[in-house]
């Protein structure tokens, strides 16, 4: 297994048999050793800094169902919100005073976001705070839209594709199309965004051949950004009893992904850290090098439950944003409050 991960670590790729042979193979002293190394490119390319994005979950309404999201539209029980642009503007306040200048705006698939309020949106950050970042996670939009939301000064955009086996992928979205999903990334990456792609882990049926499908998408894709976390099932789904991702194949991919692509920026989610106290650092000493600590409201923080047992749902913002920092630092890492752009992205936007 060693000289595989070398091969990873010298190449920065491997064929799908040794992928598979890689995940299924390894003991416990194999992947201390493969997080070493992740943790050696990661260093190399990014130093010990860890970047800060404050997270606005700002509505969790959504069109789709897909079968293990709390937030799906078929979920009766879920606590609906949205928040309008003076709240959105309001926590983005708080967060540029906190330091930070990146925003992720986050939400379920609601149409009542047309193309012209989220345009709104983007142009109201940026023309009160222009040297901050915008990130949105907002699913699957026509080609136009994706252009105008760029156009308006979005800069990155996360998508994860979930899965990249077609099957697995149609059987946890019965509203979705596996086709579309892929194309709106490639789009996003053609119309000149800083582009995040990404899987869960554990979820029912899947196996380490899906993983390997996985990977060798992000290797072809080439996002900018990776989100991947373990899937945690949410009581009111139909999912609600099956059994979890764990922290420790997470961090495991977390490891194989910075070896694969070792200039990309990688989160340690919150669904780590809601699954062990120290996931987050877990994450980070596995190769990630983001956290996206939560600007929302406290009055809607739980409302967005994607799953269930989410933390920091009552922390204030000033007190999430210190809380992080000191997990960062006893995880003998360094806060980073720059926008934290992908190191190999240039300004290559397009001229309208």
């Amino acid at each position: 297994m060693k000289k595989l991960i070398d091969k990873l670590y010298e190449l920065n790729n491997l064929d799908d048999k040794e992928l598979l042979e890689l995940l299924k193979g390894m003991n416990e002293e194999d992947i201390i050793y493969l997080k070493s190394k992740a943790l050696e490119v990661r260093k190399k390319y990014y130093g010990n800094k860890v970047y800060l994005r404050g997270l606005i979950e700002f509505t969790n309404y959504c069109s789709r169902d897909c079968m293990y999201c709390g937030i799906q539209r078929g979920n009766s029980l879920a606590d609906r919100y949205r928040l309008s642009l003076e709240e959105i503007m309001s926590a983005c306040k708080m967060g540029y005073e906190l330091g930070y200048r990146t925003f992720v705006l986050q939400g379920g698939e609601d149409g009542y976001y047309t193309d012209d309020k989220i345009v709104k949106i983007i142009t109201s950050i940026k023309n009160k705070y222009p040297e901050c970042a915008i990130t949105l996670s907002i699913g699957e939009k026509p080609y136009k839209s994706y252009k105008e939301y760029y156009k308006a000064g979005a800069d990155r955009y996360l998508l994860r594709h979930e899965t990249a086996d077609k099957k697995l992928y149609e059987s946890l979205h019965p509203t979705g199309s596996f086709e579309n999903r892929i194309k709106c990334l490639w789009n996003l990456k053609e119309i000149g965004y800083q582009v995040g792609a990404g899987f869960m882990i554990g979820l029912p049926n899947q196996t380490y051949e899906h993983y390997v499908k996985d990977l060798r998408f992000l290797k072809e894709l080439e996002p900018h950004m990776v989100g991947i976390g373990p899937f945690i099932p949410h009581k009111d789904t139909l999912l609600a009893k099956e059994k979890g991702g764990t922290v420790e194949m997470t961090t495991v991919l977390l490891s194989i992904i910075r070896l694969m692509l070792p200039e990309v920026l990688l989160p340690a989610t919150t669904a780590l850290g809601t699954l062990h106290p120290t996931g987050r650092e877990k994450g980070l000493k596995a190769g990630a090098n983001v956290v996206m600590p939560n600007l929302s409201p406290i009055s809607v923080r739980e409302k967005y439950a994607l799953y269930d047992g989410k933390i920091c749902t009552g922390d204030e913002a000033a007190e999430c944003r210190m809380c992080i920092e000191r997990r960062i630092n006893s995880a003998g890492f360094s806060v980073d409050l720059s926008r934290g752009d992908n190191i190999l992205w240039r300004d290559r936007r397009y001229v309208y």
